[in-house]
C-alpha cells in the first residue's frame, strides 16, 4: 500500500505521468537522451583532442545546427501535414544510424574532423524535423490541462541526462576510446522506437492542406507576429538562445586553459550545469497551473547572462561548477516558461508551424552563436568568451522587454 500510496502521490505532484502514452514516449527518452548527452560531451572532447581549436568546435557547431537555421522553418510545415508519431519513428531512427555510423569511424581507428564535421551535418538535416516533432507531439501525449507538466517532466530527464551523461562520458573515456560512447547511444534509440510503436494518440489530428510551403510558411510567420504573447516569447528565445545556450562550445577551453582541470573538470561543469537544471525542470513541472508569468520569463533570462558574465571572474573549479549550477537553473526556468507561453497560446492548425519557429530560435541560430563564441574564445581565451555571451544575450533580451513587452497587458502573461 505504501509504494502504491507514492505512486498516486507522484502521479498528483506530476499529472503528466498519469497519461500513458506520455510514459510510453518519457521512459524512452530517459534513455536515449543518456546517450545523447555521452555522445555530445564525447565528441566534443574528441574534436578538440583532434584539433586543439576552439574555432574548430565552434564550425562544428555550425555544420551540426546550420540545417536547422536554414530549413526550420520549411520543416514546421510538414510537421502540421503529417503524423507526428510516423515521422518521430523515422527521424530516430535515423538517429541512431548517425550514431553506429560515428562509432564505426571511431573504434576502426579512422576518424578525422571532417568525419565528424560531415556526420554532424547529418544530425542537423535529422534534428531540424525531429526537434519541432517532438516539441508540437507533446499536447497529444498529455493534453492541454496537463501540457506543462509534461514539459517540465520532458526538461528534467533532459536535464538528467545533462547532469549523468557528461560526468559518465568523462569516467569512460578515461579509460576507453570514445567510440564505445557513439555505440552506447545508437543502442539508447531502440527503447525510444519501441516506445512510440506502442503509442496509440487519437487519429485525425492532421490536417492536409493543397497550399504551397512557403505560403503556409509565411502564414505561420504572420500567425506569430500579430500574436504579442508568441512574438515576444520567441524573440526572448532568439536572444538568450544565440548567445547563452551556446556557452558549451566555451566549456572545454575554460576546463583546460582557466581552470587547468582537463576532462574530469570538464565533465563536472557539466554535471553542475545538468544538475541545476534538473532541479529547475523538477520545480516547474511540480507547480504547471496556469499560464507562465512575464516576470518569471524575462527574470530568469536576465539572470542566467548575468551569471554567464560572472564566469568570467571564477577562476577555481569549485566556485565555477556552483556557477554552472546556478546557470543551469535559471537557464531552464527560462525556457521551460517560453516553451509553455507558446504552446499554451498557439491554436492547433499553427502549432507545428510555430514550434519550427521556436526551435529555430532555440537551436537554429547555433551557428551563429557558436561561431561567435569560438571566435571571441579563441582571440580573447574564455573568459572574455563568457563574458561578452552574457552581455550581448543581456543587451538583446532588455530591448525585447522595451520593445514588445512593453505594455505587459498585451502581452496575454500574467
Amino acid at each position: 500500500m505504501n509504494g502504491l500510496a507514492a505512486l498516486v502521490k507522484v502521479k498528483e505532484t506530476f499529472p503528466a505521468l498519469k497519461h500513458r502514452n506520455f510514459r510510453y514516449f518519457w521512459f524512452g527518452q530517459c534513455i536515449s537522451l543518456l546517450g545523447t548527452w555521452m555522445q555530445t560531451t564525447a565528441q566534443q572532447w574528441l574534436v578538440y583532442t583532434l584539433t586543439k581549436s576552439a574555432l574548430l568546435l565552434g564550425l562544428l557547431g555550425v555544420a551540426q545546427f546550420g540545417p536547422v537555421m536554414l530549413l526550420s522553418l520549411f520543416a514546421g510545415v510538414f510537421v502540421d501535414r503529417y503524423p507526428k508519431k510516423r515521422m518521430l519513428i523515422i527521424t530516430q531512427t535515423a538517429l541512431m544510424l548517425q550514431a553506429f555510423a560515428l562509432a564505426a569511424l571511431v573504434l576502426s581507428g579512422h576518424v578525422t574532423y571532417w568525419h565528424v564535421f560531415i556526420l554532424a551535418v547529418l544530425l542537423g538535416l535529422v534534428n531540424t524535423l525531429d526537434l519541432p516533432t517532438r516539441q508540437s507531439y507533446m499536447p497529444d501525449l498529455v493534453g492541454m490541462k496537463d501540457l506543462r507538466s509534461g514539459i517540465g517532466l520532458n526538461s528534467a530527464i533532459v536535464n538528467v541526462a545533462r547532469m549523468v551523461g557528461p560526468a559518465l562520458s568523462a569516467a569512460l573515456m578515461a579509460k576507453y576510446s570514445p567510440g564505445l560512447l557513439f555505440l552506447l547511444n545508437g543502442i539508447s534509440f531502440i527503447p525510444v522506437i519501441v516506445g512510440l510503436y506502442l503509442i496509440k494518440t487519437k487519429p485525425g489530428a492532421v490536417k492536409k492542406s493543397e497550399k504551397k510551403i512557403v505560403a503556409e510558411m509565411v502564414g505561420g510567420l504572420r500567425y506569430i507576429r500579430r500574436t504579442p504573447v508568441l512574438l515576444g516569447a520567441v524573440l526572448s528565445m532568439l536572444a538568450v538562445g544565440t548567445f547563452v545556450m551556446n556557452f558549451n562550445v566555451v566549456i572545454p577551453i575554460y576546463a583546460a586553459q582557466a581552470l587547468k582541470s582537463g576532462v574530469n573538470g570538464y565533465g563536472l561543469l557539466m554535471s553542475a550545469s545538468g544538475a541545476g537544471s534538473l532541479i529547475g525542470a523538477l520545480l516547474v513541472s511540480s507547480r504547471a497551473k496556469g499560464n507562465p508569468r512575464l516576470q518569471i520569463l524575462f527574470g530568469s533570462g536576465l539572470l542566467v547572462s548575468a551569471f554567464l558574465i560572472l564566469l568570467n571572474f571564477i577562476h577555481t573549479l569549485p566556485a565555477a561548477a556552483w556557477t554552472f549550477g546556478i546557470v543551469g537553473f535559471f537557464n531552464i526556468i527560462f525556457i521551460t516558461t517560453v516553451n509553455s507561453s507558446i504552446q499554451l497560446n498557439s491554436s492547433h492548425e499553427f502549432r507545428g508551424r510555430v514550434m519550427s519557429v521556436y526551435t529555430f530560435a532555440f537551436a537554429g541560430t547555433t551557428p551563429i552563436g557558436n561561431f561567435f563564441a569560438g571566435s571571441i574564445t579563441e582571440k580573447f581565451g574564455p573568459g572574455i568568451g563568457f563574458l561578452m555571451c552574457g552581455l550581448v544575450s543581456l543587451v538583446f533580451l532588455l530591448a525585447v522587454v522595451g520593445g514588445v513587452f512593453s505594455k505587459p497587458r498585451q502581452s496575454g502573461l500574467v
